[in-house]
């Protein structure tokens, strides 16, 4: 049934912005990952103030985070890297996923930077795609793995494999 068809339907269309994520907006996020995710967000955010990555968000006008991710420019020589890439759930394929990595792709080239490099999970083909339509070339794959925390506050080591794709900017 479409919108038209139904009278309770509606779509809404808000302007977004994107912006450096801060400490402040952690609470806000947590949709992106748990409290281990967010304490490791944290520390990312340490990083960003010595200038050495730029964590985004992308933001509502009530300036909530609905998208977050950063760029990593110690990974890779000549290269800005792109992690931790999220959209808020109920948000995906709308939009936001590309405009976060187009945000990031600008904070790359304003480094002075020509290639944005990143890994996407081999069993994660939604994200794959995404990066496939922005331009982003698979050039091999590799090993990765990351702590998480179960619903019992556990933690576990997560390991996986990673294509690893770039583009030129």
């Amino acid at each position: 049934m479409t919108a038209e068809a139904d009278p309770t339907a509606a779509t809404v269309v808000l302007p977004v912005g994107v912006r450096d994520l801060s400490p402040r907006d952690l609470p806000a996020c947590t949709w992106s990952g748990s409290a281990t995710h967010l304490r490791h967000v944290e520390r990312e955010l340490a990083r960003a103030a010595r200038g050495e990555v730029d964590y985004l968000a992308v933001c509502t006008p009530a300036d909530l985070p609905v998208a977050i991710g950063g760029v990593d420019y110690r990974v890779s020589e000549g290269a800005g890297t792109l992690w931790q890439l999220a959209v808020l759930p109920a948000l995906r394929s709308c939009g936001l996923g590309t405009l976060l990595v187009r945000a990031a792709e600008q904070r790359i080239r304003g480094r002075g930077l020509r290639r944005a490099e990143l890994a996407v999970e081999e069993d994660n083909p939604r994200a794959r795609a995404l990066y496939e339509r922005l331009g982003y070339v698979a050039y091999g794959r590799a090993p990765d793995a990351w702590d998480e925390e179960g619903p019992d506050g556990s933690i576990r080591r997560h390991e996986t494999m990673c294509v690893l794709m770039r583009r030129d900017l």
